[in-house]
């Protein structure tokens, strides 16, 4: 349980200090994407293997996140925060001073660390940063930073690398990342913990009924989102006939819906996240099925870009809230779970589209993802049904 000393009744001030953090580090994850090309002609590594830069902050935050969960024990929340913005700034600059392809990858992996502490943290202090009654909009404003973070990674760092260069682009992003370090040590008040989290503690959420459902949903709803985002840019350009110029405005409009979605998410979720987040996988697995399938039609499958984002923006948030709902006194070991849950499937829904656009068209791999969130709605929606009946069987037992 974490328990606040010296804050003022609400300090949304920390909160957004903390939900601009969540996007430095997740804008950081996903900036080489529109930059591998130059950074593995800078390298002269092949391209593909320059795109181990984007899959390991994945996997080192997948392994990062449980274990700082249990190795933070009882130390102070705001500390822990500040060194992993610490870490995100390092991360970056040391990316920009490469000298070599190993002392990127070391960057990286250094970068995975950040990604995994900061994110399984900040929705926690968050909820703690305000009166209790506004924890949920808490939360949103943070997860909103990851929500931003994770659709316009790729489009910054083109527009960096297009102005500046790639190494100027990460140069941009730490300078970034030190302003919000300072911004955090200035509005931060100390964050005390009663009572530190063990492997115990840890298992016991990973076993939690309730919880095992949000994380099978996570994963069948990330693996779903990546499967076929990852191709929405050569599916715009090849497929629908987005033009270059276009294609950033269309991205934008994606990102701008997904902002949209953070707050939808809330909505969604903040009485029956479960049931939100049932919506959200139906909604997902139309939008991504319609878009690969409305490509003579410019303005719909804009359309349904926008509708995809909106739902995508949403989930981060409702599956914090159905987390916490599910078990308040673990929430921070919940949330280490999810982050670990979330990045393995990021990692495998990339993988599998890959598979499957090679094989078989970059359509098959937006209907890979849409099957992969029909299935997510499908248990969520399952599940909702048992545990109706249940209720109302105990109900008339009594």
């Amino acid at each position: 349980m974490t328990e606040i000393s010296d804050r003022p009744r609400s300090s949304w001030a920390a909160v957004l200090s903390v939900a601009i953090g969540t996007f430095v580090i997740v804008t950081s994850e996903f900036l080489p994407i529109g930059l591998l090309s130059h950074i593995a002609g800078a390298f002269d590594v092949p391209a593909g293997e320059a795109g181990i830069l984007v899959t390991i902050p994945g996997m080192m935050a997948a392994i990062a996140a449980p274990v700082c969960t249990i190795a933070a024990r009882a130390i102070d929340r705001r500390l822990l925060l500040l060194a992993f913005t610490c870490l995100v700034v390092f991360s970056n600059a040391l990316m920009a001073t490469a000298s070599s392809f190993p002392i990127a990858l070391i960057a990286r992996a250094i970068l995975g660390v950040s990604v995994g502490g900061f994110w399984t943290f900040a929705a926690a202090v968050g909820r703690k940063l305000v009166e209790q009654r506004h924890g949920s909009r808490a939360t949103t404003i943070i997860m909103a930073g990851i929500s931003i973070g994770t659709v316009v990674g790729v489009p910054i760092g083109s527009t960096l690398d297009g102005l500046f260069g790639w190494r100027l682009a990460f140069g941009s992003v730490a300078g970034l990342g030190l302003a919000v370090m300072i911004a955090q040590a200035l509005l931060l008040p100390r964050i005390a913990i009663a009572t530190a989290h063990t492997v115990r503690g840890l298992f016991a959420a990973a076993t939690n009924r309730r919880l095992a459902l949000a994380f099978i949903a996570v994963a069948l709803a990330a693996a779903g989102h990546f499967a076929a985002y990852t191709y929405l840019e050569p599916h715009l350009v090849t497929d629908a006939g987005v033009t270059p110029s276009m294609l950033g405005w269309v991205l934008a409009v994606y990102g701008l819906a997904g902002v949209a979605g953070t707050y939808l998410g809330e909505l969604f979720g903040r009485s029956r996240p479960q049931v939100g987040f049932f919506g959200l996988a139906l909604v997902m697995t139309i939008a991504i099925a319609a878009t690969a399938a409305s490509t003579q039609n410019l303005p719909l499958e804009i359309l349904w870009v926008a509708l995809w984002g909106a739902a995508f923006g949403a989930v981060p948030v409702c599956i914090q809230l159905w987390t916490y709902a599910a078990d308040p006194e673990r929430f921070e070991a919940s949330s280490a779970l999810i982050v670990t849950v979330f990045q393995i499937s990021l990692a495998a829904g990339s993988y599998l589209g890959g598979r499957v656009a090679d094989g078989f068209g970059v359509t098959m791999a937006f209907g890979s993802g849409a099957i992969l969130n029909l299935a997510c709605g499908l248990i969520v929606g399952i599940a909702l049904r048992i545990g109706s009946r249940t209720r109302a069987a105990g109900t008339r037992a009594i």
